[in-house]
């Protein structure tokens, strides 16, 4: 079974004369690969799912895992206000074997705890990959209490939970009350989610200077906590530029600076402001210049660890 632990990066969509483009999306997949992301996931928020159909998110799915192949886990994020309709969607697309589904909880229609609850459980009746609970009460309207989670935990068919809340109080009774590997979902809390025992990050930011999000995982598995509090803070003036717009505004914004696709988005998203984007420019050439030592005994050590965690974890299954 996949271990839901260091850093996933949510990838972006590209699209070339309106269409979804693939051969943009693989290259820059498989550049996220070589930079030692730990997984990655189709059709989150970040990759503008609500404006594709089922075909393009099937169709960026299997691109995805084509690159992927067995160098790390693709999941797909589903999502909806209808119970049957997100049910019969994780049916359909269980034959292109994602790694997981990111399922959030419905938009809009604000159900009840238990209304939440029977939501995750149906779905998960007709998945079959493990699912990633993704709480994010901004978008979602309505928050995804611990004890709910902790519900959710008891059935094996739930392996993890991107948080989003942008609640630390919550990200430690998550951790202190399941056994859910805790991904976190809030870029600006990812150093001190990890400080709490969190397992990782499902990171829009990592998108850029990937390799930085990395070593900033590895340095907290190497206890080097300093460095690592060094390393966010020269990464946080980027992170918060990158959601001072909507999402993946800047995000897109930031990849075209580098010339790694074209700044498109579907409406109703919008590219990054003009001014947003001068700041932006700074930002990146501050931190495109960190430079970062990786292969210390200490960080050399915990890879071994991590190896070793992953191995447990697919061998209890």
């Amino acid at each position: 079974m996949t271990s839901f632990t260091g850093i996933w990066v949510p990838i972006v969509t590209p699209f070339k004369n309106g269409e979804v483009d693939l051969p943009t999306a693989q290259k820059l997949a498989d550049e996220l690969i070589n930079h030692g992301v730990h997984g990655l996931v189709v059709c989150g928020t970040t990759g503008e799912a609500a404006a594709l159909d089922d075909i393009e998110q099937a169709a960026l799915l299997s691109a995805i895992n084509e690159v992927a192949a067995y160098r790390c886990p693709v999941a797909i994020g589903i999502s909806g206000s209808s119970t049957r309709t997100v049910a019969e969607k994780a049916k359909r697309f269980n034959r292109h074997a994602p790694a997981a589904y990111l399922l959030s909880a419905p938009s809009y229609v604000r159900p009840s705890q238990q209304g939440i609850l029977w939501h995750f459980q149906a779905i998960a009746a007709q998945a079959g990959a493990p699912i990633i609970i993704y709480n994010i009460p901004a978008r979602t309207g309505v928050n995804i209490d611990p004890a709910t989670i902790a519900a959710l935990a008891q059935d094996e068919r739930f392996a993890a939970v991107k948080e989003s809340s942008g609640q630390l109080s919550q990200v430690k009774e998550i951790l202190d009350s399941t056994r859910l590997q805790l991904l976190s979902g809030d870029d600006a809390l990812l150093l001190s989610t990890l400080m709490l025992g969190g397992h990782g990050a499902i990171s829009a930011a990592a998108h850029i200077r990937p390799d930085l999000f990395v070593h900033l995982y590895d340095l907290t598995r190497a206890g080097r906590n300093e460095e690592a509090a060094e390393l966010f803070n020269a990464l946080l003036p980027l992170i918060r530029l990158l959601f001072s717009e909507p999402n993946p505004g800047p995000v897109k914004a930031a990849l075209a600076i580098q010339g790694k696709l074209r700044e498109t988005l579907r409406l109703p998203m919008t590219p990054m402001s003009a001014s947003g984007k001068d700041k932006l420019a700074l930002v990146l050439q501050d931190v495109m210049n960190v430079r970062i030592e990786t292969n210390s005994p200490a960080l050399i050590a915990g890879r071994a660890k991590f190896i070793q965690d992953v191995y447990r974890s697919s061998a209890s299954f």
